[in-house]
């Protein structure tokens, strides 16, 4: 099934397949500005008309949330959301970090297969979700002694004087040396750089390591967190 963008006004949604799965639908919508309860159940027509058996929105906060809410939308997943204020310049990453470019995508996604469990790999469309996400945004890979091959890949993006850690994947071989963070080092230090004074990042409830990795950076944990809604159609 392919991806739809859907305009309401002066705001849009984006219907494409949760994950590259073909019976869920995943609902990404404009950051700014929130959808209407119309317009909410017209994403969920369109979405049953496409053949979508369920409906899976991005993580968001209590108030994006709210009007799913009350479109009988209920909590699927729930995630850390961490701080972290950017003052003073961070230490830069002590393994060489390279750019990542169109033609690494295969090998980020098959990495990212591997880095995570099914319901959280992003597939292709998610992949470009990720980097279209904020208006500045870098893409940068770990590679296994100057070969191709990856052995982790990060996505930071930049939204005003706001940052925002996207992704962070290790391949599963190589955890546990240092890369993860490498990769966060590299991360913060182009944020800085960008002038950002407040950065963000979310992990799963259950992920003590990244969990853990992201505080030793000085990030902390906020108290309402995000969730993942969906509803059966």
């Amino acid at each position: 099934m392919r991806q739809q963008t859907l305009r309401f006004g002066d705001t849009w949604a984006r219907l494409g397949p949760w994950r590259g799965g073909e019976h869920i639908a995943h609902l990404v919508v404009a950051p700014d500005v929130p959808l209407s309860g119309a317009a909410i159940l017209d994403c969920l027509q369109r979405a049953k008309a496409a053949g979508y058996d369920e409906v899976l929105t991005s993580a968001m906060g209590p108030a994006e949330g709210e009007p799913f809410v009350e479109a009988s939308f209920t909590v699927r997943e729930r995630l850390h959301l961490l701080t972290h204020s950017m003052e003073g310049e961070p230490a830069l990453p002590e393994r060489e970090v390279t750019r990542a470019t169109r033609r690494d995508r295969p090998n980020v996604l098959a990495l990212d297969d591997l880095a995570f469990a099914p319901f959280w790999r992003l597939g292709a469309l998610g992949l470009r979700d990720a980097l279209d996400a904020t208006p500045v945004r870098q893409f940068r890979a770990t590679r296994s002694d100057g070969e191709p091959a990856l052995t982790g890949y990060a996505i930071t993006g930049r939204a005003g004087d706001q940052g925002y850690l996207q992704r962070i994947a290790v391949h599963p071989a190589m955890r546990r040396t240092g890369l993860g963070h490498t990769l966060v080092a590299d991360a913060m230090h182009w944020l800085w750089r960008e002038g950002v004074i407040r950065s963000y990042v979310n992990t799963q409830l259950d992920n003590a390591p990244a969990l853990a990795l992201y505080e030793s950076f000085g990030f902390q944990v906020l108290p309402t967190g995000l969730t993942v809604l969906g509803r059966a159609l």
